[in-house]
């Protein structure tokens, strides 16, 4: 097998890009650096997320010294020039130890374990086909297809390990929003129990005045008979209404309180710092399985048909070799990496697109809860009434609780970005 050091083509490529940005010398100092930060072994080749790691510590420290607007032309050029050489060359493969494949108990048993192992046992193989193709002297035409195959199935592979972790992530975000549900809902209880007390007193002091302006004497309160004013009739069907809303409130508690986990909601949502507007796409596209299993398909056709840049070397009636379109069978591979490539920029970006209206929402959000929380203070140190204070700490647990929720969703969302570009 050929060795690392000379079969590095990504690695080539970004010495190439950072010399004329920084010079030669300290573009290799870069490079070591980041190996040694992130505890890459020395003599590892490179692949697209080794140099989009270095890409971005330079974006970083160009970003210092020469300020944004540039940096961000520069890490915006170096991504697309990233993005294309990545349609030509495949990430050098080495040979890694084989990982075995346990087959399940019973098949069927979960049923989502069987993507992943399926995908474990098209990497394996894909992996042993090169190997093969390697020592062969009449395959080595299809080394290149080979390679492509195996980052294709290496990418799908790392694909279902991202599902399976963001399946647990899905599963721990439900407890944290069922938490803050059921706090949403002990504040809800404290507001409505206060609200139909007034409403109540409210009641009892229309009749009384009602009773003593016709002469009367007001007797004992009954909520089903209901005072004769149209402002009575008012507070009469607030009243019915609160108390059906508390009934609610209550039964939703019985059945879930004792289900949620409290203590979860005691530490506050959070966001990752991640600047959305950064995002290269292009990159993604290309590590996208579905379009590295399309360029393996092309190669291969390619192959197949001895089919060139150029197009069919073929023999004229007069025994000269002549070069004529491109064989049918590449056309159609090339229209399907085409649409493979379309389609995963068209999913990477409503990705992307929803991760950043969740990051929104919760920033406009937090600013709310911070209003909310300094009328809390507020109300506190001036004793003011109860059923105030009630209503403004539940308008803020109801904005932590859509915290929350923004904060999971964004988060899955970033988890999805990583799943669908096979990190």
């Amino acid at each position: 097998m050929t060795s690392n050091l000379l079969n590095d083509p990504y690695r080539d490529w970004l010495r190439k890009t950072l010399s004329p940005e920084m010079g030669r010398q300290k573009a290799d100092q870069l490079v070591l650096a980041a190996v040694t930060r992130r505890g890459w072994p020395a003599m590892q080749a490179f692949g697209p997320r080794e140099v989009v790691a270095v890409l971005q510590d330079v974006y970083a420290s160009l970003r210092e010294d020469m300020g944004d607007a540039r940096a961000d032309r520069w890490i915006e050029a170096a991504t697309q020039s990233l993005s294309e050489f990545m349609q030509t060359v495949p990430a050098p493969v080495t040979q890694e130890p084989a990982r075995p494949v346990k087959a399940p108990t019973k098949w069927g048993r979960r049923a989502h374990d069987l993507p992943l192992l399926l995908a474990r046992v098209h990497n394996e193989t894909a992996q042993r086909s090169l190997d093969a193709i390697r020592v062969t002297p009449e395959l080595s035409g299809l080394e290149r297809a080979a390679e492509w195959d195996v980052q294709a199935t290496h990418a799908e592979l790392r694909r279902w390990e991202a599902e399976d972790k963001l399946s647990s992530m899905r599963a721990e975000h439900s407890q944290s929003e069922t938490a803050e549900q059921v706090r949403s809902a002990r504040a809800q209880e404290r507001l409505l129990d206060l609200t139909v007390r007034e409403l109540e007193a409210e009641i009892r002091a229309s009749t009384h005045a009602a009773s003593a302006r016709a002469g009367g004497t007001a007797g004992t309160w009954n909520p089903q008979v209901g005072a004769p004013t149209q402002q009575g009739a008012s507070l009469q069907t607030q009243l019915a209404h609160n108390r059906l809303m508390l009934s609610q409130t209550r039964a939703f508690l019985e059945v879930f309180a004792p289900l949620a986990d409290e203590q979860g909601a005691n530490v506050p949502a959070t966001i990752p710092d991640t600047d959305l507007e950064a995002q290269r796409l292009s990159v993604n596209v290309q590590l996208h399985p579905n379009v590295l299993r399309a360029r393996h398909l092309l190669n291969y056709a390619e192959w197949q048909t001895k089919d060139g840049p150029q197009g069919i070397d073929s023999q004229g009636p007069d025994g000269t070799h002549e070069q004529s379109g491109p064989h049918p069978r590449v056309v159609e591979a090339r229209r399907m990496l085409a649409h493979a490539e379309a389609e995963a920029a068209q999913l990477l970006q409503a990705t992307l697109d929803t991760a950043r209206q969740h990051q929104e929402q919760w920033l406009a959000l937090q600013a709310r809860l911070e209003d909310t929380e300094k009328r809390v203070t507020r109300l506190n140190a001036s004793g003011g009434d109860p059923l105030s204070l009630a209503r403004v700490q539940f308008e803020a647990q109801q904005t932590r609780a859509a915290m929350r929720i923004n904060a999971n969703r964004l988060n899955e969302a970033l988890g999805l970005l990583n799943a669908l570009s096979g990190n």
